[in-house]
């Protein structure tokens, strides 16, 4: 594949329904599988009668959620990269750094200070244990991106650090990106790299090769052949059309994929996929024919899907959020005597409650401070490539 050049690159971005559909398709899940664990660890027998693969497919697929996250945040990176830059050599790694800055650490930064204020005051469910090391050290951990290693080598933090680890995979997959860029520049070369990330991420999650269970879930590898797909199809979209029939094809097969491994997890595990590891590559590969349709065909998504296709818009700010939402409506369930005909409702307000602050978070905090941050640095409408003033709000 040669190097990509962009002879007209536009000056803004518009979303693409099909990517911030998959977004909150894996909220979704996200957000299902937090509430399903605090009932799990309250012994809640709410699935009780269920079908198996139902109650997997319902509650049980966070991990699987995160890992369609660092597909879209691979191809939403790349594409970015192509079109501000025109092509992967011309990347400005300072800038590059200073757009994800603008982009991440305002809320990272605040949520942080306030995790840091709930453990001083002691609040149940929010202090960081000395067995973790501490305060400190989880703070250390989530700056340098290793809350990963951190609980894979100690203990899992608290749940409002835990969710840290999946930002630890993205972010020292991109810390080094633009590195890459610069050094192989042309897309063929880096393919290389890239492909490798893809073969080893089955062997990172894989029972045989990876004894910590921990460390299986949260491992770098085991989340960056995911981006690394994720880029790979960004570079085909923008070096390729496909033909009507072939993007029938690809969309079909994508969609089919994406259904068996959240629908059909179980069967997947006895076939030993979920043992090698396989699972999760099957499900980013997935994802990325459906972002390769979605993005050269420019698919709008109907009425009906809006809300999800909102929760995803605003994803990362939900991500970071909502377990506030979660853990406040849990202690008012168990303060209740855990009603079993209030889970439905848990899962429905948590759902709707965790959107509503995500939207305001975002709306009131984080896209203000990415803008200031971005015009602060000169990156303003009139600059090629500029975000600002065109509505996209998460590279994640």
């Amino acid at each position: 594949m040669a190097s990509v050049e962009v002879t007209k690159p536009a000056r803004s971005w518009t979303r693409l329904d099909g990517v911030d559909l998959l977004r909150g398709l894996a909220i979704f899940f996200v957000l299902m599988n937090h509430v399903n664990m605090r009932l799990i660890g309250a012994e809640v027998p709410y699935t009780h009668g269920m079908p198996a693969q139902l109650e997997y497919s319902l509650v049980w697929n966070g991990q699987f959620g995160v890992q369609i996250f660092f597909a879209v945040s691979g191809f939403l990176i790349t594409s970015t990269t192509l079109r501000r830059w025109g092509s992967i050599s011309q990347v400005n790694i300072r800038e590059f750094y200073q757009l994800r800055f603008a982009r991440i650490a305002p809320l990272l930064l605040l949520l942080l200070a306030i995790l840091s204020g709930l453990h001083l005051a002691h609040v149940e469910g929010f202090v960081v244990s000395q067995k973790t090391g501490g305060l400190g050290r989880a703070l250390l951990a989530a700056l340098t991106f290793h809350i990963n290693l951190l609980e894979a080598r100690r203990d899992y933090l608290p749940a409002g650090w835990d969710i840290l680890w999946s930002l630890s995979v993205e972010e020292m997959f991109y810390l080094f990106f633009p590195l890459a860029c610069r050094l192989f520049r042309r897309s063929r070369f880096l393919l290389i790299p890239l492909l490798m990330f893809v073969v080893l991420g089955p062997f990172a999650r894989s029972r045989a090769f990876n004894h910590n269970p921990v460390w299986r879930e949260y491992s770098y590898l085991g989340g960056m052949d995911a981006i690394a797909l994720g880029c790979l199809t960004a570079l085909f979209v923008a070096r390729r059309s496909l033909s009507r029939a072939m993007l029938w094809t690809v969309g079909s097969l994508g969609t089919a994929l994406l259904v068996f491994s959240l629908g059909f997890s179980i069967r997947a595990y006895i076939w030993g996929l979920g043992r090698n590891g396989l699972n999760m590559t099957i499900l980013a590969v997935g994802a990325c024919m459906v972002i390769a349709v979605v993005a050269q065909t420019q698919w709008q998504a109907p009425r009906v899907l809006k809300p999800l296709l909102k929760i995803g818009q605003r994803s990362y700010e939900i991500y970071l959020t909502h377990i506030f939402i979660v853990l406040g409506l849990f202690d008012l369930f168990i303060a209740a005597n855990k009603p079993m005909r209030a889970v439905p409702v848990l899962f429905i307000l948590v759902i709707l409650l965790a959107g509503v602050l995500g939207e305001l978070v975002a709306r009131g905090y984080s896209e203000p401070s990415n803008r200031w941050l971005r015009k602060r640095w000169g990156d303003g409408p009139k600059r090629l490539g500029s975000v600002i003033e065109s509505g996209e709000s998460s590279h994640r």
